[in-house]
């Protein structure tokens, strides 16, 4: 796929998108520009934190308690992983274990392991693994497939 990007001094920001065929890629990029910045609200040190999606490397579910974990930062948040994982899927997130959801856009690096599994290294360079009930899953997710197909 084709694209450019160029900078105005002024006006009002576009994007256009032009294609022949709508493929599952073309797809995915107009439910980014429809989807509006996702927002969560954490808590640490008895203070609330405002947190964009997009700065999430995952969210851990330890306890009973949800955890929101950023390069800075491990907050709380009032939600189930369940709903985090509808509430987000579609900016890229990934049900991973049975207690994670991870950020596929702050994946660096995938490394297959034994019994299926696959390690994932972060931006941040920790590693998270992907177990092997959800590997194939997020193999399909990365060649392009929806993961509810």
């Amino acid at each position: 796929m084709k694209y450019t990007i160029e900078q105005i001094d002024a006006g009002e920001d576009e994007v256009i998108v032009r294609y022949r065929n709508l493929t599952q890629e073309i797809e995915r990029l107009l439910e980014l520009l429809k989807t509006p910045q996702k927002r969560l609200i954490g808590t640490k040190n008895g203070t609330q934190v405002v947190i964009d999606a997009g700065q999430i490397l995952y969210i851990e579910s330890v306890d009973g308690k949800t955890f929101v974990c950023t390069q800075e930062d491990v907050l709380q948040v009032d939600y189930t992983l369940a709903h985090l994982e509808q509430l987000l899927h579609a900016v890229n997130f990934f049900r991973c274990s049975k207690s994670m959801i991870l950020n596929i856009d702050r994946v660096t690096a995938l490394k297959s392991l034994a019994c299926n599994r696959i390690d994932a290294t972060l931006c941040s360079g920790e590693h998270i693994i992907i177990s092997r009930t959800y590997a194939s899953e997020f193999r399909k997710r990365l060649k392009g497939g929806a993961a509810d197909e």
